[in-house]
């Protein structure tokens, strides 16, 4: 695996175990099983750190359309943030907080989140979406919703066909019945 990566999944794991006050370099480094001063190679500073993460997360949150329909996606989309990915989004969610207080962070959140949207909006536009930017925002706002809900113990996990009915219950709320 090449070191950027490799830095950036370590320092998501940080975050996720000791939050932002646990990351530092040495920390990633620690975790990577890098030498230290690896992770001061790539990324200099904090910010640059911060920055390398949030790219790296970024990369990671992906969402593609399977053959088992739109529905089936999102919902997978959101049982693997609650298994597999529960760290990243343990971590995307510190530096969400952290962006409230960084400009240069909030900068990279919001076009990281516009990135985002814009898939959904295509995704969305291409199941007949009649405003497929609105749209996104709606099926984005509660895909983040049930995460954020679940990973912070407000509700409980749901279930792989819970997520399917709720992703259909959205869609068909927006017009796009056959999903």
């Amino acid at each position: 695996m090449e070191r950027l990566p490799m830095i950036g999944d370590a320092a998501i794991e940080v975050i996720a175990a000791e939050g932002l006050r646990g990351l530092t370099h040495r920390a990633v480094d620690r975790r990577a099983g890098l030498p230290l001063g690896s992770t001061s190679y790539y990324a200099r500073t904090r910010a640059a750190l911060l920055s390398l993460t949030f790219a790296r997360i970024l990369e990671l949150d992906q969402v593609t359309v399977s053959s088992g329909g739109l529905a089936e996606s999102i919902a997978g989309y959101v049982a693997e943030a609650l298994g597999l990915g529960r760290t990243r989004m343990l971590a995307r969610y510190e530096l969400a907080l952290e962006a409230t207080r960084r400009p240069e962070l909030r900068e990279q959140y919001d076009s990281g989140g516009a990135v985002i949207r814009r898939a959904a909006a295509e995704m969305l536009s291409a199941a007949g979406s009649p405003d497929p930017p609105r749209h996104a925002g709606l099926v984005v706002d509660w895909m983040e919703g049930t995460i954020f809900g679940v990973l912070v113990g407000a509700s409980g996990l749901p279930s792989r066909e819970a997520l399917v009915i709720g992703a259909r219950e959205i869609l068909t709320g927006i017009g796009i019945g056959s999903a």
